[in-house]
Order: structure tokens, then C-alpha cells, then sequence
């Protein structure tokens, strides 16, 4: 089968490789559709932290955002999930420890990151092998563009229920990307004021498209009292910010990761009675992005600016934007074009 295989910082092929087999308890999936973000440009670019921590090594084939249908299934496996659409969750416990047996298993410390993490191969590829028990069925609404958006889905609904947000509370989120985008529709979803931060304009308004209230650039930002700040960026400096703008006896997320460490007061957290929630991975809200995508309550179709195949993924890796694309942040691969 194809697969597409960074080599080192900068450099990537497409590769005819061996196709996965069904080991007991695993399945093997058509890759229908797979998502590329930021962490799978920092491999690109060498920058991934799991890198320089030996989490991680070259030769990599990379990601963790997919969708498809179970095509084999190994020994000890259901028959019955043959044919079925599927995505799958990304953080693969040991199922043994004291987190995974706490269903934690998103931590474990001997975890699996499927096109991450351990070398475990990821979707950008025909094929992709994983544990039965990762899978998560997709009924007929969701279609292959939503499908691939679950993962990150997960991840923004996680960060939304952290910020505890009732229907009227005002929430303030830090970057328009793809997470903080999804955050956004997953908010409104629960009939909050939602509000965004960003740095260019054309980000801004493509917010405003997706029904935010207020779509603004640090200038503008209006002096309101914000329930909840989502910190969905990658800058440094604004995990500050959010403390700082947050409303005392309120709550601040963290979901975005800087490439270098943040500094954060820890006695305006006190002073202030504010809660910090940290947030990582979508496991334990992939089955809840499914239902808020099948029920029409959250629509993430409208993120996806183009589809490529294998071939010119490594452009977009590097930085470059695909002829006639939309204005959303996320890039999809179609493995079979």
C-alpha cells in the first residue's frame, strides 16, 4: 500500500510499503479520510517535542485524525465490525495501570499515540491497523469530512465542558484555529456568548461565518467580563492573557501548546479564585463530537479549506496553502487519490 513517511526534519516520500494485518485484537481500516495539524507540521519540521524526549523517531508515518471502514478483523475481535464505518481514538493505554483501569488511559505513562507516539503507524496511508476497543462507530449523518474531525472535535468539546459554560455565559477563546474554531461551534452549541481572539484578519472574519459574536484582534478586544478563556493558541505569552482577562471565581482552559514554556503568575490565580484546567487529547470526548455532529448540532465540515492527496502533503506540511482553497485552518488527505 501507499504511505506517506517523513524521514527526517524537512524531508518526506511516498512509500509502497507492506499493508497491515490484523493482529489479535485489532482491525485493520480503509483510510477514507485523514486530518493533518500542527503537531504532525512540528515532525515535519523536526520541532516536536516527542523528538528530543524519545517518544518518537524517524522514520515516522504519521497521522491521528481519520476516518474509514474496517476492512480485517484479527483473532478475538467481533466479526460484526467488518464493513462499519469507524473512527478510532488516538491514545492507546498499556489497559493494565492504575490510569487506564481509572479511564485515564489518555496518560498512561506507556501509551501509544497512533502517528504520534511509540512508533505506532498512523492514517496517512491506505491502511491503518488499531486495537479494537478503539474504535468508535459512525452512524450514516456523519459523513467522511466530519468523521476525520472527531479527534480534534473531542478535544474542543473536552475544552468546552472544562469551562463549564451555561447557556449565557460569556466565553472568550485565544486563537482561531482549528481546535479553538471547533471550541467556538461546540459553545454556541450550549447557547453561550462566544467571543475570539485572533491575529489576522481574514481568521476573524471567517469566525464571524461561523456565528461567533465577536471576532477580534487584540486592539479591539472589548472590555467584558468573560465567564470562561479558552486558550486554544500557540503562543507563549497568552496563557497570561487568560488569566489575566478571566473573570475572578471563573475558569480558564488550556489546550494550546507554545514550543517554548509559557510563564504563568500563580498568584493572580490564587488572588483571583480562578480555575486552571488543562486539556489533553479527545478520547473522553469522542463519543459526544459523534453525537453532536450526527444530531446537526455542531457542523465542522465548514473548517476543512481542501482535500489533497499523499503526494502533496509534504508542501502543505512545509507551509504551503492548496490551490483554490477555502478560508477554514484544516487540511484533509484523501490516501486513495
Amino acid at each position: 500500500m501507499r504511505a506517506f513517511v517523513v524521514t527526517g526534519p524537512g524531508r518526506a516520500e511516498v512509500r509502497h510499503v507492506e499493508p497491515p494485518r490484523a493482529a489479535p485484537g485489532q482491525v485493520v481500516v480503509d483510510v477514507e479520510r485523514a486530518g493533518i495539524c500542527g503537531t504532525d507540521a512540528e515532525f515535519y519540521s523536526g520541532e516536536m517535542a516527542y523528538l528530543h524526549q524519545g517518544h518518537a523517531a524517524y522514520p515516522l508515518r504519521l497521522g491521528h485524525e481519520w476516518c474509514g471502514a474496517v476492512g480485517a478483523v484479527g483473532e478475538g475481535v467481533d466479526p460484526g465490525w467488518i464493513g462499519r464505518r469507524v473512527t478510532g481514538d488516538t491514545m492507546l493505554g498499556c489497559g493494565r495501570c492504575r490510569r487506564c483501569l481509572a479511564a485515564l488511559h489518555h496518560v498512561c505513562e506507556e501509551r501509544f499515540e497512533v502517528g504520534i507516539r511509540g512508533g505506532w503507524p498512523g492514517a496517512l496511508a491506505e491502511q491503518l491497523a488499531v486495537p479494537a476497543r478503539s474504535l468508535h462507530a459512525l452512524p450514516d449523518a456523519v459523513d467522511a469530512v466530519a468523521g476525520a474531525l472527531v479527534e480534534p472535535g473531542g478535544n474542543a468539546l473536552r475544552a468546552v465542558r472544562a469551562a463549564a459554560l451555561e447557556a449565557g455565559d460569556r466565553v472568550l477563546i485565544l486563537g482561531p484555529g482549528t481546535i479553538g474554531l471547533l471550541a467556538a461551534r461546540f459553545a454556541l452549541a450550549r447557547k453561550a456568548e462566544v467571543h475570539v481572539l485572533g491575529l489576522s484578519e481574514a481568521s476573524l472574519q471567517f469566525a464571524h461565518t461561523l456565528g461567533v459574536h465577536g471576532a477580534w484582534s487584540a486592539e479591539r478586544l472589548p472590555d467584558l467580563p468573560f465567564d470562561a478563556v479558552i486558550d486554544a493558541s500557540n503562543a507563549p505569552a497568552l496563557p497570561a492573557l487568560a488569566l489575566e482577562l478571566v473573570e475572578p471565581g471563573k475558569r480558564v482552559v488550556y489546550i494550546g501548546l507554545s514550543g517554548t514554556p509559557s510563564t504563568l503568575d500563580t498568584r493572580a490565580l490564587v488572588l483571583k479564585d480562578v480555575t486552571a484546567v488543562g486539556i489533553l487529547s479527545g478520547s473522553l470526548g469522542l463519543a459526544g463530537a459523534i453525537e453532536h455532529y450526527a444530531s446537526g448540532a455542531v457542523d465542522p465540515r465548514p473548517l476543512v479549506a481542501a482535500t489533497v492527496g499523499l503526494e502533496e502533503l509534504a508542501d502543505v506540511l512545509a507551509g504551503a496553502r492548496p490551490a483554490a482553497a477555502g478560508p477554514g485552518p484544516k487540511i484533509h488527505v484523501d490516501p486513495r487519490g
